[in-house]
């Protein structure tokens, strides 16, 4: 239990005097280090939450939360699984869609896509294209107009505009064994969408979903339905209820599964941000291991003194635990009152940075942002905090308990 004496004896030594003023400038550097670090993981996992929400939010702009399929690929009687579907709570909005692997070609130019049919009455419940769109309406995709929205990238790729026709080429089983034979299909261009991701707006092209139908040879038929749901992060549940709802002739995933990759990545660089930048804190905290060192070896005569007096070797380390503890909690609370408002303010700082020194951080033609995003999590600040406290205390037990085993006789032998 720690007494007053202690803790007043502890931070007494964290006061600089005249012999001893470099000993309180390696503890001004301590809580510093500590600080810089608390402060920079806590600014570097904002802005990585940050790109994770805005990679989590372009990803989806154009896909769904859920998606309901056959077994084969193929939903004939699709209205019937639509209507069951749009009944469960927590699923705002579901349609069906048509996906077909193709190519596009226009002069000489072939570029390989994903054609996408879409019901325009149905779609604006699952997806957000109609925020995207450059040019054009979604209701133009008629049934039989034979109209496509393309994304902006592969539209420059293929070098057309509103207005211009392109070339689907469907590949197909033909009669003559395995041979591939190609379906051939003249489609308008009649508007043009942007996401900002490039696996979205330099593949991707939207068509009624009657059209897509007949192009990839099964008119009537589906491939699926698109889902979404009133609460994001409960998708993978909600799916796999779905798909026990709806019967073993039903597969269902989430988006969780069809972005692994992605969201794996950000999770593996946070992951190892986080190690990296707790080292920061982690020499910070070794900078204490000396300070208490050289503070244990001026202070052994009024060791020895305090034990004459009958402070127990117990005291004597809670002494230099209670100084130890005071710079690492003094450095994390700078950290935390330095990080939060910059994770806050990342966005608008950034900006005021960049002017000043005359760069760009994130070209907007190239991340297709215009601003840092960030995101604050008060756990990840918890946990922040705990690790850096952790250390810091985890510091502080090898001087204190060195300052406890000082012999009374031995330090004023020769005083």
């Amino acid at each position: 239990m720690f007494r007053p004496l202690e803790i007043s004896i502890g931070l007494r030594y964290l006061r600089a005097r005249r012999a001893s003023k470099f000993v309180s400038f390696i503890s001004l550097v301590s809580l510093l280090g500590v600080g810089v670090g608390v402060a920079a993981l806590i600014v570097v996992l904002s802005v990585m939450n940050g790109f994770e929400q805005e990679l989590r939010g372009r990803l989806l702009n154009l896909s769904t939360h859920g998606v309901v399929t056959a077994p084969d690929g193929a939903l004939a009687d699709w209205r019937t699984p639509l209507a069951r579907l749009e009944q469960v709570p927590g699923v705002t909005g579901v349609a069906p869609y048509v996906e077909v692997q193709a190519m596009l070609a226009n002069d000489g130019l072939l570029k390989g896509t994903l054609l996408r049919g879409v019901d325009p009455a149905l779609e604006g419940a699952v997806s957000e294209v109609g925020r995207h769109l450059l040019a054009g309406r979604l209701d133009y995709l008629q049934p039989g107009s034979n109209a496509l929205l393309l994304g902006r990238l592969l539209a420059a790729r293929l070098r057309v505009g509103v207005g211009d026709s392109v070339s689907l080429l469907v590949p197909s089983g033909g009669e003559r064994g395995t041979r591939l034979v190609p379906r051939l299909r003249r489609f308008t261009v009649v508007g043009l969408f942007e996401v900002g991701m490039e696996e979205q707006d330099g593949v991707l092209a939207l068509a009624h979903l009657e059209d897509a139908a007949a192009a990839r040879g099964k008119p009537g038929q589906v491939s699926g339905l698109r889902l979404r749901f009133e609460d994001l992060f409960a998708a993978p549940r909600v799916t796999r209820e779905l798909a026990a709802t709806l019967g073993s002739g039903y597969e269902a995933r989430d988006w969780t599964a069809e972005n692994a990759s992605y969201f794996r990545a950000v999770r593996i660089e946070k992951t190892m941000m986080t190690i990296i930048l707790s080292l920061v804190v982690a020499v910070a905290a070794f900078n204490i291991v000396a300070t208490l060192v050289m503070v244990v070896n001026d202070k052994r005569t009024e060791i020895a003194i305090l034990r004459t007096m009958g402070l127990p070797p117990g005291g004597v380390m809670r002494v230099f635990l209670v100084q130890g503890a005071a710079i690492g909690v003094a450095g994390t609370a700078l950290g935390v009152l330095a990080g939060v408002p910059l994770a806050l303010h990342a966005g608008s700082i950034m900006p005021a940075l960049e002017s000043l020194f005359g760069f760009s951080l994130l070209p907007p033609e190239v991340y297709y942002i215009s601003q840092l995003p960030s995101e604050l999590r008060w756990p990840q600040v918890a946990l922040v905090t705990s690790i850096a406290l952790a250390l810091c205390l985890l510091s502080t037990v090898y001087p204190a308990r060195r300052a406890a085993r000082t012999e009374p006789a031995e330090a004023l032998r020769y005083e």
